[in-house]
C-alpha cells in the first residue's frame, strides 16, 4: 500500500519557504564570518573570478535543510543517520575550503559518511535489476562496498561539476525534483518531501550563486562542503528509491538522473589516465571547459549542463514509465559513455600528433 503523503499542503509550503529562508539568509548572513575565519575562495589560476567570494553555500543549504527537516518531524531512525552524515561531510568541507586537507583526508571522510549510509542507516545497492539481460543481479555480500563505491563515486562527481555559477547547485536541484517526482509516483511520500526540501535548500543557495541579471558573478560558493554533502544526499536518495519493499524504480534510472556529473567525471578520469596524471590534480578537461572553449559563454554553459541534466533524467524515468527493460538503458547509458571516451581519446590523439609535429 502507498503510504499517504505525511505533510498537509499549507505545512508542505511552509517548510519548503523556511528551507529557502534560512539557506538563502544564512549564504549571505555568513559572509563576514566568513572572511574572517578565512573561508573564502581568492581568484588565481583556474578561479578567475574577482576578489574574495565567501565559500558559505555547503553550510547554509545544510542548515536550511536541516532545519526544515528537523521541524517537520520527517527525521527519524535512516533519517537522523543521513542529516549527521550529511553534516560531517559539511564540517569536513568547510575546513578544507578553508586548509585544503589532503585527499587521503577527504577520502576517509567520505569514507565514513558512505558507511553511515549503509551500516547504520541501511540504505544499500543489493540488486541492480536485470542489468545485463541475462536476469536480476543480485548483490549478496557486495552489497556495502558497492554502495560505498556509488557514494564515493556520486560525491566527486557532483564535487567535480562544480567549476562555474549556477552549474553544480542547478544540476543538483534538477536531480532533486526528478528523484522527489520519482518518490510521490512509487507511492513514498516521506522521501518525497525530504528531497523538495533538499531542492528548496538548493533553491536557497542558487539565489545568490547564479549569475542572475545585474550580477557579474556569484555572490557565494558552495564549496567543498556543499558539493560532498549534495553527492551524497542524492546518492542516498538514488538507492533507497530503488531498493526494497514497495520500490518499482530500477537501480538504472538514478543513473540517467545523475548522468551530467557521472560521464562528466568519467571522461576526466579516463584522460588523466591516458595522460598518466594524477587523479587528484585539477585540469581543464571537465564538460563545462570545453563548452567554454567552444565559444559558450560561462552562463550558458551553467545552463546547458542544467538542461542536460533535465533532459538525462526525462530519459532515466520515462523509460522507466514506459516499462523499457532495464538491460535496454543500462546499454543505452554505456553507448553513451563510450562515445564520450571515444571522441576525448581522439581528442588526446590529435593533440599529441599535433604537439610531435611542433617539434
Amino acid at each position: 500500500m502507498a503510504e499517504s503523503f505525511p505533510l498537509a499542503a499549507n505545512r508542505l509550503v511552509f517548510f519548503l519557504l523556511l528551507a529557502v529562508a534560512v539557506s538563502a539568509l544564512a549564504a549571505r548572513g555568513l559572509a563576514r564570518v566568513a572572511a574572517r575565519i578565512g573561508l573564502v575562495d581568492r581568484p588565481g589560476g583556474r578561479k578567475q573570478h574577482e576578489g574574495d567570494t565567501p565559500i558559505t553555500g555547503g553550510i547554509a543549504m545544510y542548515a536550511g535543510f536541516a532545519a526544515a527537516a528537523l521541524a517537520s518531524g520527517l527525521v527519524a531512525g535512516p533519517t537522523l543517520a543521513l542529516v549527521a552524515a550529511l553534516g560531517l561531510l559539511v564540517a569536513g568541507g568547510a575546513a578544507d575550503d578553508m586548509h585544503d586537507v589532503t585527499p587521503r583526508a577527504k577520502f576517509w571522510l567520505q569514507l565514513l559518511a558512505a558507511l553511515l549510509m549503509t551500516s547504520w542507516a541501511g540504505v544499500q545497492v543489493a540488486g541492480l535489476g536485470d542489468l545485463l539481460g541475462l536476469g536480476p543481479v543480485t548483490l549478496y555480500h557486495w552489497a556495502i562496498p558497492f554502495s560505498v563505491v556509488c557514494a564515493l563515486g556520486v560525491i566527486n562527481a557532483i564535487n567535480m561539476v562544480d567549476g562555474l555559477d549556477g552549474a553544480a547547485g542547478g544540476v543538483a536541484l534538477v536531480a532533486a525534483l526528478w528523484l522527489a517526482f520519482a518518490a510521490t509516483l512509487q507511492g513514498l511520500g516521506s522521501q518525497a518531501v525530504l528531497l523538495l526540501l533538499l531542492a528548496a535548500a538548493i533553491a536557497g543557495f542558487l539565489a545568490w550563486n547564479l549569475r542572475l541579471p545585474g550580477r557579474r558573478q556569484a555572490a557565494v560558493f558552495m564549496g567543498d562542503a556543499g558539493s560532498m554533502m549534495l553527492g551524497l544526499a542524492l546518492c542516498w536518495f538514488a538507492i533507497d528509491l530503488t531498493q526494497g519493499e514497495r520500490r518499482t524504480m530500477p537501480a538504472i534510472t538514478p543513473v540517467w538522473v545523475l548522468a551530467v556529473p557521472l560521464l562528466d567525471m568519467g571522461r576526466v578520469m579516463f584522460v588523466r589516465l591516458l595522460r598518466r596524471a594524477s587523479m587528484f590534480d585539477p585540469d581543464r578537461e571537465h564538460l563545462h571547459y570545453l563548452l567554454i572553449a567552444r565559444g559558450w559563454s560561462a552562463p550558458a554553459t551553467s545552463w546547458i549542463l542544467i538542461a542536460a541534466s533535465a533532459l538525462g533524467g526525462a530519459v532515466g524515468i520515462g523509460g522507466w514509465r514506459a516499462g523499457i527493460p532495464d538491460w535496454v538503458m543500462f546499454y543505452a547509458f554505456v553507448s553513451l559513455a563510450a562515445l564520450l571516451l571515444v571522441t576525448a581519446f581522439a581528442r588526446e590523439l590529435r593533440v599529441r600528433v599535433e604537439n610531435s609535429a611542433d617539434r
